[in-house]
């Protein structure tokens, strides 16, 4: 579409149709006439009469083309109507929208330009015919471009970037050659009327022009994807060189790089810029200093399109790292720079480039040194990369095609440095350890960071676990905090009193109720089903333990005899990591490490008493540490029931039993007693609450008024009742207007047991009838109806009172009614279940319903449920919602299961609210955890299907039973699914379960996704195959596919694939299958005849690609679950965990560690690469000199040397002619291109040259790089006549030199110069460590 009005003063005008032209490009000439029409107001009066004389031509052109596009629009809709494929079908609609704009288009021009044909002649008849105002017919112009504004119409928008394009051309023209030649014509060039001349405006001029064009062009770009595919490219870059020249501004150069980045659009336009030579620009922006950041920022913005959009990532077959990025070696080593210099700002997002460069082409990483710059970061910092370091770092060595570019026990290891250098650091360095420690435990928390921590015997894990073992060691306690977060240990509130060195023994008495009813309130599975993350802890620990962490542990404790808080530290890890291992090992490794040999060996020697006590306060240490564990073991496991063992068993009776004889005695009490007592507590005297023996009303109602003799005596012969029902009056505005604080909620509970009282005696029921405490109440909620004839200003039951008063209490109270038979008929009778109903549809008033649903008693079947049922069918969604969680609340605290609470749940599942049905699935999938709830459910038989992936979970627990299977089966859910497993679902399992153990190891996956981690929870998803065993159908089913034949035979053929990504992926998911079938007693026969255990020991033991022994450890986990699993995996050498009765937990470890976890040495391929061709030396001595002194930059020992040799040869004038050289100048930036530079270094080159890029020079570089370079095959390969300015050497093409001596400050003047040499040799010169130095300039 157009542009405004105002945009044209750089857009050429479009000649104005003729009857000539013919109409050409269907509704083309809509935006032609419109952009004639406004370029025209600005233009002479000559132009306007033109117009006017054509209207009647112009008005035909566009009923001819009106005509054109209502025939290609209805062609369209009658194409429409065929069948058609989906592609085709929508290019016709496509075309189809478009004649309909062009439609509207051509119409509102012809409306417009009727109606300025009309004015103008009432405007020449009233105005004598003097002066013509062209001006108010823009207006629907104008209002037609601002409607369409925010789709332009092609054409135009791709004419106008044209125009635009030919402006930066017009605007790049030399002086010289067109200081004499006319201004272009308005039809072919951009408007000369706004546009300054070349010939003869000023720099700043031009580059304010062009700015302006590439700002306009640019928006153009980003509002017309289309315009962007068709503009080519090498245009566009031709038409911005100028502005990338040095002499344009750092604006100019970066509005250039900006619309060079929008230009480019897919891998054809990136590869058509890599034929543009731009390299040496951004090698030259890349160098620049923090005065032009604004022009950085945009190259490396530009850096990021073309990696993102120019890479060829391979196909999945060739993994990660093996494809392609369009960088020259140039630009790489430039932003390397970038990305080394600690005080440049932008060196974190290009280490961020270079990460994602790594993962996309390893190979170019490797050869330009960007591996070693990434590695320092990971050692150096910043620590927010560190953590995107490490994963990719970690990704690569998982495969051994990328695992070969670093060298083996050096590179990754550097990420541990900021623990093992922190040595005589200070306390300053611990945040660095902080962070270093992050990072360890990231990597030992993945397959690969564990396996390949391993090589070398453990060397990397020894390193950090040797550093506990160095007294002097401030930042030891993070350490120790990085071994309790890796075992997954999280310290509960008594850690600290124990690490205090305090007495745990009567600790934690008063904290463990709340403690327990902290963790009733959490939804959670029963904590003994141990999950993947234990089996991996259990891996984990073992591999600790060889390493040697209890032993340096145990040094901890020597340090001192009378112990230290560091020291406890040390001693409560030990006694957490002896409590895991007993939890997730074998008996017969857990024995091993149990035995302490060098803790009971301090504790025993006699000859030391220092020792003796080291040893045996460690021991008494972690046997408190045993005692209080298991004293809270019953709340850690989530068993609630009291225990009639417990420690607290004895409190417990005691209480019970006083209360039993408080009960006794009180029942007991005599007339006399019982009117004093009556007397005693003021109710009879005074209304005032506050003055009343709370103590002495409590033990009332709690006592003798439950006897039927004494209740009927309070209610008739004293009225005692009766007033102290009127305080609870809602009307009396008493207990209603008490504060909603914690002191006043004794009074709710008083109310409650006054309730209780009177329904146990019928005189309390009847009293209850006659009384108006429930009328009051019916009353109340009838004020709440928004139409009621009497409107009440302040009701009872306001949102505000509600919130501040004990006005919420009456739920409660009347809940207390629920709860038995007479009190659900005194609700009835006062139609309170009425009100409740009415409460329910009640807009805005979630807290009522809430109340009511929260304080009813459901055992009773009635009303009560039918409230719940019109809660959880209500038309607000958040009422819905709530009512679900609480039914979901209830099922899960019921004991038995309860059919209607199951069908309302069922109920749920058809909600219109996606939100609603996931919960209901989600607390229907943990009920039928349950075999009687599950058996209930199949039962009732519901409708799953519109339930889509949701209901997945659950019908696959219903296919666990028989009963569900066979109502599956018969409704073609099994055939359908079985099909999509083996083909997609099998891959998808793989994929869900590898983010999500990554999320579970991930120390800070709690804090970002709570709620996917909660859902994971560590223990293996279901699946399909897995299911399907359960059952003797389902094998039967399984069996007649032949789908685990064909698994086997997979794993089989494919089971040490280590290259192609694709079946990879396929043996992960094949894996999954078999170890979830095998996990099954039905399913384990499979295997047995099949034989695929060993075959999945070998992979376990040989595979190279690290990921697939992983998935293989926990697939044996799965086959080790049954007995008869864990029974043949024993004859292989590794052992199943078992429960304290035997039973197999699902855990297996191999008994030889170090077979499973260990690499295959590899030899490191990476090398920065030698250049494919080397350049023709220096012709002159002088220069010889000069690039003897730039490679000498190179070398930090010698840098300061040359710069100075460097900076007295460029004031002599016998050597100025070589820094003004292109050949030169190409030789240096080959050089700086091909070689490690620092970046002031490479600024500082780039600086001696007084040569400024723009086209003519970045041409000459061009051609210095064919003549000055001797191909490959002119060189000899072993002996080269001419060193190569590639291989990093302080100075190629120097001779072998022999030091003089001079003495100190002649030194410090001296420059770095070069004897001539006297014969080129055929072999490579030999360096001497130092430059030869001779005295220059005293002939």
């Amino acid at each position: 579409m157009p542009a405004a009005v105002g945009e044209h003063s750089t857009h050429s005008s479009l000649p104005i149709p003729s009857s000539t032209d013919g109409g050409a490009s269907n509704g083309s000439a809509t935006p032609t006439f419109v952009q004639s029409a406004s370029s025209q107001t600005r233009s002479t009066s000559d132009d306007s009469l033109t117009l006017d004389g054509d209207r009647d031509t112009q008005l035909q052109l566009l009923s001819e083309q009106l005509k054109v596009e209502n025939r290609i629009k209805e062609g369209a809709e009658k194409i429409l109507l065929m069948p058609l494929n989906p592609a085709l079908r929508s290019q016709v609609e496509s075309e189809l929208a478009t004649a309909r704009q062009k439609i509207q288009a051509i119409e509102r021009s012809i409306d417009s330009f009727s109606e300025r044909g009309s004015r103008k002649r009432n405007h020449e008849i009233n105005g004598n015919g003097k002066r013509k105002f062209t001006g108010p017919p823009l207006q629907p112009a104008a209002v037609w471009k601002e409607e369409g504004s925010e789709r332009d119409d092609f054409r135009s928008a791709m004419h106008q970037a044209n125009n635009a394009v030919k402006t930066l051309l017009y605007l790049s023209r030399q002086q010289s050659h067109h200081s004499n030649s006319s201004a272009p014509s308005p039809s072919t060039s951009p408007s000369t009327s706004t546009l300054p001349n070349p010939a003869t405006a000023t720099e700043a001029e031009l580059h304010r022009a062009r700015i302006e064009t590439m700002a306009k062009l640019i928006h153009l770009l980003q509002r017309n994807l289309r315009v962007r595919y068709e503009l080519d490219v090498a245009e566009v870059v031709h038409a911005v060189l100028p502005s990338l020249a040095d002499k344009a501004t750092k604006q100019a150069r970066a509005t250039a790089y900006r619309l060079i980045r929008h230009a480019l659009v897919d891998i054809h336009s990136v590869r058509r810029l890599g034929e543009q030579n731009l390299d040496w620009y951004i090698v030259k922006t890349l160098s620049r200093d923090n005065k032009h950041t604004v022009e950085k920022e945009q190259v490396i913005k530009l850096i990021r399109a073309i990696v993102d959009i120019g890479s060829e990532r391979q196909s999945a077959p060739s993994g990660v790292g093996s494809g392609s990025v369009p960088l020259s070696d140039a630009v790489m080593r430039a932003l390397i720079a970038v990305a080394e210099y600690p005080e440049d700002p932008f060196k974190p997002i290009c280490i961020q480039t270079l990460t994602e460069i790594l993962l996309i082409d390893i190979e170019l990483m490797a050869r330009t040194g960007g591996i070693r710059v990434l590695l320092h970061a990971l050692a150096e910092g910043p620590l927010e990369m560190a953590t995107l370091l490490s994963a990719a770092f970690l990704h690569i060595v998982d495969s051994p095609k990328t695992r070969v570019y670093l060298h083996p026990g050096t590179d990754l290891e550097i990420a541990l440095s900021g623990i093992t250098d922190a040595y005589g650091k200070g306390s300053d360095f611990n945040e660095r350890v902080k962070g270093c420690t992050r990072i360890v435990s990231s990597m030992l928390r993945t397959w690969s960071g564990l396996m390949y921590c391993c090589i070398n015997d453990m060397a990397a894990i020894r390193a950090v676990i040797d550093c506990l073992r160095i007294p002097s060691l401030e930042p030891r306690e993070v350490i120790l905090d990085m071994f309790f977060d890796l075992l997954n240990i999280k310290p509960p509130e008594w850690h600290k009193t124990f690490i205090e060195g305090r007495r745990l023994t009567m600790y934690g008495k008063a904290r463990h109720s709340a403690d327990l009813s902290r963790r009733q309130e959490i939804p959670h599975r029963q904590q003994d089903t141990l999950k993947l993350t234990d089996q991996y802890i259990a891996l984990l620990i073992l591999v600790f333990s060889k390493a040697g962490l209890l032993d340096a542990l145990t040094s901890m404790f020597e340090e001192s005899s009378v112990g230290s808080p560091l020291s406890r530290k040390a001693t409560l890890l030990m006694a957490e990591i002896l409590q895991k291992a007993n939890r997730v090992l074998p008996l017969s490794i857990a024995a091993k490490i149990q035995a302490l040999p060098r803790v009971f060996s301090l504790a025993s020697d006699y000859n030391d008493n220092e020792h003796r006590i080291v040893g045996s306060s460690a021991l008494s240490a972690i046997n408190s540490f045993n005692r209080h564990w298991s004293r809270l073991e019953p709340a850690v496991k989530g068993d609630t029931r009291p225990r009639a063992n417990s420690v607290e068993d004895a409190l417990r009776r005691g209480q019970r039993q006083v209360e039993q004889a408080k009960l006794k005695m009180s029942m007991q009490m005599d007339d006399k007693t019982f009117q004093a007592h009556l007397l005693d507590t003021q109710v009879m005297v005074t209304k005032d609450h506050t003055k009343w023996n709370f103590e002495t009303l409590q033990d009332l109602i709690d006592g003798p008024l439950h006897s039927a003799k004494r209740m009927e005596e309070a209610i008739k012969v004293s009225r005692y009742i009766r007033k102290l029902m009127s305080f609870f009056h809602p009307f009396s505005h008493r207990f209603s207007d008490l504060p909603n604080a914690k002191a006043n909620h004794r009074w709710v509970r008083l109310g409650c047991s006054l309730l209780n009282a009177l329904m146990a005696s019928p005189d309390g029921i009847r009293f209850l009838h006659e009384d108006e405490f429930l009328g009051q109440l019916v009353k109340s909620f009838a004020q709440l109806d928004p139409l009621t004839p009497t409107p009440v200003s302040d009701p009872i039951f306001s949102k505000k009172r509600m919130q501040d008063t004990l006005t919420c209490s009456y739920f409660e109270l009347l809940g207390t009614l629920s709860k038995r038979t007479e009190g659900v008929e005194l609700l009835e009778k006062f139609k309170l279940f009425t009100a409740f109903y009415h409460l329910t549809e009640l807009r805005n008033r979630e807290d009522l319903i809430k109340a009511v649903i929260e304080n009813l008693d459901y055992s009773i079947d009635g009303h009560s449920r039918i409230v719940l049922s019109k809660a959880l069918t209500s038309p607000y969604k958040h009422v819905r919602h709530y009512s679900t969680n609480y039914l979901g609340g209830l099922i899960r605290g019921s004991q038995t299961a309860n059919a209607w609470m199951l069908r309302l749940l069922l109920t749920q599942l058809y909600d219109p609210a996606p939100e609603v049905r996931e919960l209901a699935v989600r607390f229907l999938e943990e009920a039928c955890e349950s075999t009687d709830v599950l058996q209930m459910v199949v039962e009732m038989q519901p409708t799953l299907d519109h339930l889509g992936e949701v209901g997945h979970p659950l019908l696959l627990k219903f296919m666990s039973t028989p009963t569900g299977f066979r109502f599956l089966y018969a409704a073609d859910y099994i055939d359908r699914e079985i099909e999509l497993w083996f083909h997609e679902r099998n891959i998808h399992y793989v994929v869900h379960i590898e983010v999500f153990l990554a999320k579970a190891f991930n120390q800070n996956a709690n804090d970002d996704d709570d709620d996917d981690t909660l859902a994971f929870e560590g223990i293996v998803p279901p699946h399909f195959y897995g299911v399907m065993a359960k059952t003797e159908l389902g094998c039967e089913v399984l069996q007649e596919k032949g789908h685990f034949a064909e698994f086997a035979q997979f794993i089989r053929r494919h089971g040490l694939e280590s290259e192609d990504q694709e079946v990879i992926l396929k043996l992960k998911s094949v894996l999954w299958a078999v170890g979830n079938i095998g996990a099954t007693e039905r399913g384990l026969p499979f295997l047995e005849e099949e034989e695929i255990i060993p075959a999945i020991l070998e992979i376990a033991e040989q595979s190279l690609v690290l990921s697939v022994r992983g998935t293989c450890f926990f697939v044996l986990g799965l086959i080790s679950s049954t007995p008869q699993g864990a029974e043949i995996l024993d004859d292989y050498h590794w052992e199943a965990t078992l429960s304290p009765l035997g039973v197999p937990t699902g855990l297996c470890v191999p008994l030889d560690v170090n077979k499973f976890v260990s690499i295959p040495h590899w030899d490191c391929v990476a090398s920065e690469a030698v250049d494919d061709s080397r350049l023709a030396p220096p012709e002159s001595d002088e220069e010889m000199e000069v690039m003897t002194a730039i490679y000498n930059l190179a070398n930090t020992v010698i840098a300061n040397a040359a710069s100075r040799s460097l900076t007295k040869m460029k004031s002599k004038p016998e050597y100025r002619h070589i820094f003004s050289s292109p050949s030169m100048f190409y030789r240096a930036l080959h050089t700086i291109s091909s070689q490690k530079y620092r970046l002031p270094v490479r600024r500082y080159i780039l600086d001696l040259f007084n040569i400024e890029l723009d086209a003519a020079v970045v041409q000459q570089l061009s051609e210095c790089a064919i003549s000055l370079r001797i191909p490959l095959t002119a060189q000899e390969p072993a002996e080269p006549s001419e060193p190569s300015p590639v291989e990093e050497k302080p100075a190629p093409f120097r001779p072998r030199t022999v030091r003089r001596h001079v003495d100190e400050s002649d030194e410090e003047e001296s420059d770095v110069e070069e004897k001539e040499p006297a014969a080129k040799k055929p072999r490579a010169p030999v360096m001497s460590l130092r430059p030869k130095s001779r005295i220059i300039g005293f002939n």
